[in-house]
């Protein structure tokens, strides 16, 4: 299966921190396929099966939206739940709509810097008088094309 977009790997676009970065973004049934990826002390175990099972999906019902975008939200130690933005609903898939106003903040680096980040991240929603109900890890490419593209970033978005 080839990817819908435009990228210099055959894998993950080249990524636009710009539009994340240090934004306010409010979303009305923003449209997402909804799956599980199982974690071992909050490290994703299998995030890239659960990827490559649910692109054929997508791609059958022609829901490629046109920035690719997934949300990770970490749910215990064990899992977390993947959200995958579609363009439309997808059959044989859990469709879910997220709604609310979300602060999105982007950072870059290796992954073992998270746990720095997501303080950062509570600092700065405080600087807007803000309290976190939900937070989100957008990872917005894979290792190999992190590698390729000599950045890792990774958008954390809270729900506000």
């Amino acid at each position: 299966m080839s990817m819908p977009y435009e990228s210099e790997t055959g894998c993950c676009p080249r990524f636009d921190p710009e539009p994340w970065d240090e934004k306010e973004l409010v979303w009305q049934d923003r449209l997402f396929i909804k799956d599980r990826v199982l974690c071992f002390f909050n490290i994703p175990l299998n995030f890239g099966k659960v990827i490559v099972r649910n692109l054929p999906k997508i791609e059958k019902a022609e829901a490629f939206p046109p920035v690719p975008v997934g949300l990770s939200e970490h749910t215990s130690k064990w899992n977390m739940d993947l959200y995958i933005e579609v363009s439309r609903e997808v059959p044989d898939a859990e469709n879910v709509r997220l709604s609310g106003t979300y602060l999105s903040k982007v950072f870059e680096g290796p992954y073992n810097q998270t746990g720095k980040w997501c303080k950062q991240m509570q600092e700065w929603v405080k600087t807007k008088g803000k309290e976190i109900k939900r937070w989100f890890m957008f990872y917005t490419t894979c290792p190999r094309c992190a590698k390729h593209y000599g950045k890792n970033y990774v958008v954390i978005l809270t729900e506000v």
